[in-house]
């Protein structure tokens, strides 16, 4: 159980030794827009449990998770997904001679090459690691602009070493679960850099962004409405140090906008 788990890893019996509890990151929040029928604006294409951006917000404390998945599984998407099947009966089949899907082969073979000819000398897990690091240390549970500020300028110099010293074993041609690691990573840096972004870009502490300079005396959380009072998207452009900002005004029809307090 969870409790032997505990001694085995600290090494102190928890029933005569309080537990030691050390906060951690282990989840990204947000996810991919879909409507009240769980589909993405890619018609056909359905986001369900995690992968959307969640009935709970930016709470997942729990069994929120669970709950997601369960609800979009069990209740929502069978009766859903009928509709956007409807329209495809008696209609033929798109083919892989599709010149949208010949680009995205080819781009894919083109990605996954890449990793393979670079014949470096770091595993995508040595930078796995760093990237982590970097991310913990200056975009963790608290930030500051100097720390995010330092990870913008480590993280694209770290990339660019991703990009020329990484070696993958193996080849293309099977199941190959060290290029599959790369395609994450290389995707890692881009969710990394983008996160570092927006919150050097967001100049309050709101929800789970607390940026040491933006607090009160007490030490809560001090937000920004007349400048943040906004959902921000950004846009891939082919560089991800150059995304596009988007925002969208936050409205709010039935309830204060207001702090929260716990005194």
């Amino acid at each position: 159980n969870l409790f032997e788990m505990y001694e085995r890893i600290a090494g102190e019996d928890p029933y005569k030794t309080p537990m030691r509890i050390y906060p951690a990151t282990h989840y990204t929040m947000g996810g991919v827009w879909v409507d009240y029928e769980l589909q993405t604006t890619i018609p056909g294409l359905y986001a369900t449990g995690e992968a959307n951006f969640s009935d709970h917000g930016a709470n997942r404390l729990g069994a929120s998770a669970l709950m997601q998945g369960l609800a979009d599984g069990y209740f929502v998407l069978p009766y859903t997904i009928s509709n956007g099947l409807a329209p495809l009966l008696n209609k033929s089949i798109p083919t892989t001679d599709h010149p949208a899907f010949k680009e995205a082969e080819n781009e894919a073979k083109a990605r996954f090459s890449g990793y393979l000819s670079t014949k470096g000398k770091r595993s995508p897990d040595w930078f796995h690691r760093e990237l982590g690091k970097i991310i913990w240390d200056y975009c963790g549970m608290e930030r500051t602009r100097e720390g995010l500020q330092k990870a913008l300028a480590d993280l694209p110099a770290l990339y660019q070493e991703f990009k020329t010293d990484l070696r993958v074993t193996g080849d293309g041609e099977s199941t190959n679960q060290t290029l599959e690691k790369a395609g994450r990573v290389d995707d890692f840096f881009q969710l990394g850099m983008a996160m570092c972004q927006d919150a050097l870009t967001r100049e309050e502490s709101c929800g789970a962004h607390f940026r040491s300079e933006y607090q009160t005396e007490d030490g809560e959380a001090q937000r920004n409405d007349q400048d943040f009072c906004h959902v921000a998207a950004w846009e891939w452009t082919g560089d991800a140090m150059k995304p596009n900002r988007h925002t969208e005004e936050l409205v709010f029809e039935n309830a204060h906008l207001a702090t929260r307090s716990y005194k």
